[in-house]
């Protein structure tokens, strides 16, 4: 693959709670015409198109993308569980890049139902059901707890165990979360929360309380990628390039390690990030600014370490000397992230995106970040990918 990929155009409609949105149809087709007003791009102009959800059938890319017209370029849908939306940018750059194509579409969408993730298939094998057996071994199942959250609450507590820390400090995510958010158009949660209210919280599974885990969201975005001589000719101002980006699964860790840290994903999201910054000649300290998925504390704690913004076992510290927020080494999810902005699960990724590429043209308001010129994006889903893309701006 030899062409820059660049991208041209980014939209999102703001995040709402279930039964508070538009169909999904009319989300993705608003979040489509957003990106392409961005860009200043007519859909006729768009060559390929990947479309991102989780709970829909299949086609629903189509429904979505018909309302700008039926222009008979491919179409092609994605599930890849939470990392979809990011797996849909990163098959458009793929094609963008290897020349098939000199603009593509990504798109994001959801539109969930109240209450925690739940297969809809039951009548066969699950896709989780090697993960859950791996859990059931190293940790008491609880019949009432939501699955995910016993996943993502029994690797923190993993790290607990470890290196001794109090769980308290996971809640001091939340209230930065929250701090965040109250700066975002697009986010559900906008309110501050305390760490007090944060911890008084329902208990959910280990150290994890309902204020730390990421709602059910409906919602939408996308972006549009090109090159950049099919910028120059149609006037596009596509002054951010794709500088690296990679995709990575499930390696034996996941099940052989004995940890729950590794069965979430941990070594998927560090190797995707290795990938990422050897490619791009670039280190961890680098960064000043990254959305990453945070669809719980604990993962956002984890996430730290596994991207290498921190040493491993000093991401305590990390929080507790504000290197994570404005003011310290690098803000992480200004936008609110997960568990603010909201986790509509196709869209996430595409809506990191959008976030990244207006903090990288300065255009994020209250949220931006001073002196961006590189940002990271990390995609997780349990399945498993994890997909790392790292952002320029050009000319930096």
């Amino acid at each position: 693959m030899s062409n820059e990929v660049r991208v041209a155009g980014v939209g999102m409609i703001p995040f709402t709670k279930p039964g508070r949105s538009g169909s999904y149809s009319e989300m993705g087709e608003a979040a489509a015409r957003a990106a392409l007003a961005d860009a200043g791009l007519d859909y006729s102009k768009v060559q390929q198109a990947y479309v991102g959800y989780v709970y829909g059938d299949s086609t629903s890319g189509q429904a979505a993308l018909y309302g700008l017209g039926q222009s008979g370029i491919p179409i092609v849908n994605v599930n890849n569980n939470c990392s979809t939306g990011s797996t849909a940018l990163w098959l458009a750059r793929q094609a963008v890049a290897s020349g098939t194509v000199d603009c593509a579409l990504a798109l994001g969408f959801e539109q969930m139902v109240p209450g925690a993730l739940a297969s809809v298939y039951n009548d066969r094998p699950g896709p989780l059901d090697r993960f859950a057996q791996t859990r059931a071994e190293l940790q008491q199942f609880d019949p009432a707890a939501p699955d995910a959250a016993q996943f993502f609450g029994g690797a923190g507590q993993a790290y607990v165990d470890e290196f001794g820390i109090d769980p308290k400090v996971f809640a001091e995510i939340s209230v930065k979360s929250r701090r965040h958010a109250a700066n975002n158009p697009f986010a559900v949660f906008r309110d501050p929360v305390t760490v007090e209210e944060v911890l008084a919280s329902p208990s959910i599974y280990g150290p994890l309380t309902r204020l730390q885990c990421c709602p059910p969201t409906c919602g939408a975005a996308a972006a549009v990628v090109c090159t950049p001589e099919f910028a120059a000719r149609h006037g596009i101002t596509a002054d951010v390039v794709i500088r690296a980006q990679s995709m990575t699964t499930d390696s034996p860790t996941t099940f052989e390690a004995g940890d729950m840290r590794q069965v979430i994903g941990y070594d998927m999201a560090a190797a995707a990030a290795k990938n990422v910054y050897e490619s791009a000649g670039v280190n961890p300290e680098d960064i000043r600014v990254v959305e990453l998925h945070d669809c719980f504390t604990t993962n956002e704690f984890l996430t730290y370490e596994s991207l290498g913004l921190t040493p491993v076992g000093t991401a305590e510290k990390f929080i507790r000397d504000g290197d994570n927020t404005y003011g310290g080494r690098v803000v992480v999810n200004p936008s609110g992230g997960l568990l603010s902005k909201g986790h509509p699960l196709g869209a996430t990724g595409l809506a990191q995106c959008a976030e990244l590429v207006w903090q990288l043209r300065g255009q994020a308001g209250a949220r931006q970040v001073d002196g961006v010129d590189l940002a990271l994006q990390h995609n997780l889903g349990l399945g498993g990918a994890c997909v790392v893309t790292l952002y320029e701006k050009v000319g930096a």
